[in-house]
This record gives C-alpha cells, structure tokens and sequence, in this order.
C-alpha cells in the first residue's frame, strides 16, 4: 500500500507544452513528478523549472510495454505511491486522410492510443495501491465531433474518449478516478507539424480560421481540477466549449461546416 508521503504524479508527454505545464502545477502543490519522454533534453529542461528534488526524468517510449512497467516500477519505488497517471503523450497529424501514408497512419494510432492503452493497463496496478488515485487522459476537443483534415487524430482522441468512459465505471470498484483533458487548440509545439500534402503548419491552419489558441495553463489549472472534482470530460478554451455545444445542439451545421474546411 501506498505511505503517507507527498502525493505523486506521473506525466507522459513530459518534455514540453501541457506536460511540462501541469507538472509545474502540480509541483506547486508540493507534488513529487515523474517526467516521461522519447525526448530525452526536453526532460532535463522541464525537470529544471521545477522545484529541486521534486521531480525524476523517465526517458521511455508510450509503445514500448517494458519501458511501462521500468518506470512505473523506478517511479514508485522512489514515492512509495501514485496518485495521478497522467497519460498525455500525443501527436499531431493533419491533411487530407486519402494522401496520409500507412506509416504515418500507424505512428499517432500506436502513440495517440495504444500508448494511452498500455499506460491504463499497465498503471491500474500502482494505481489500485493508492486509493483514491485518478488516470488522467489528453484527449481533445477533436474528440466531440470528427475532424475533416484531422480525421486519424479526431480517431485517436474519440478512442481515447471512449476508454476514459469505459474506465470509469469499470474502475469504481477500485477507488480509481478516470478523467479526461478535452483542449482546443493550445500553443505548443504539436502545432508546428506541417500539414499532410502542405507546406503550411498546423498552427497556421488554425490561425487562417480564426481561431483562439488558448494558452497551456488553462490546460494546467484544468488537469488540477480534474483529479479533484467529480467531472468526467473537461473541455478546456472558447473553441472546445463551442464545439461541445455544437456538437449537442446543431450537429447539421457542424456536417455542413467540415465539408467547406479542406
């Protein structure tokens, strides 16, 4: 069983935008963290803007289950327990679905949710020996209606919906929170892919629609409140909470819209 000690947080995606930012949420509640990346430089510049002794760097790939069970092992060993597994790791991948090649295709479904998947399956065990705890999952808001040039992305994050609503009754029993991040679109370096079949970036795709982008401590504060309130979904920026509205309210409209956006 978990002791009575700083609580502990775990974060894939550790090395820059929402997972850097939630770890220093988190480390100002004198949470110990567990930083986890592929990018190994990124988690040294992440683990440095946090609190001295507070955080240990975990360099693993989501897709690997074996770097999985290491790091949890590492991390817990060093904590004594895990309240939060944060399962942020993610990519971007925009353009037309036809002209996506089959690699590309298979890189954001294995990293987007079979690592969600593997981080879930793996953690439920650290997890159910800190009663109380929460798996916390990044969707996105291209998760409350599919998104036409996003389509496998849009994919990856229903998926990822569709596990935190399963998890969530099947983890009851447990004493296991499962919750979800639903952000629009948040200044970071995902948005700097180029767009499949273009030379632009994501992130002038979003500017060229007018978009807001919404800024990555508002996703912080958000995960902060989702590990302590009772809330399934958490839609984080004015595009989300659009989106979310229309998505209940005036789907017909959404249709019309995605089929004017490529």
């Amino acid at each position: 069983m978990a002791n009575e000690q700083a609580k502990a947080i775990f974060i894939t995606g550790g090395a820059s935008g929402i997972g850097r930012a939630v770890a220093q949420r988190f480390a100002r509640e004198d949470w110990l963290v567990g930083l986890a990346d592929v990018d190994a430089k990124g988690l040294k510049e992440s683990a440095a803007l946090l609190p001295e002794g507070c955080a240990s760097t975990h360099v693993m790939d989501v897709r690997d289950p074996d770097g999985w069970h290491e790091e949890l092992t590492l991390f817990t060993q060093r904590t004594g327990r895990l309240d939060v597994l944060f399962n942020n790791a993610g990519i971007a991948l925009g353009g037309p679905f036809a002209q996506t090649g089959l690699d590309d295709l298979e890189r954001i479904i294995a990293i987007n949710f079979t690592g969600v998947v593997l981080g879930a399956r793996i953690g439920h065990a650290f997890l159910k020996d800190t009663p109380g705890s929460c798996l916390l999952n990044t969707a996105s808001a291209a998760a409350l209606y599919g998104t036409s040039g996003g389509a496998i992305y849009s994919a990856t994050k229903f998926a990822v919906r569709g596990l935190t609503e399963a998890l969530d009754g099947e983890w009851a029993a447990d004493a296991i929170k499962v919750r979800s991040l639903m952000p629009s679109f948040i200044d970071t370096p995902l948005l700097d892919k180029s767009v499949t079949g273009s030379n632009e970036q994501v992130r002038d795709r979003v500017k060229a629609a007018g978009l807001e982008f919404t800024p990555v401590e508002e996703v912080a504060d958000t995960a902060w409140r989702a590990v302590h309130d009772n809330g399934l979904h958490h839609v984080v920026g004015k595009t989300a909470r659009r989106l979310k509205f229309a998505s209940r309210w005036m789907p017909g409209k959404l249709r019309k819209m995605a089929r004017r956006q490529l």
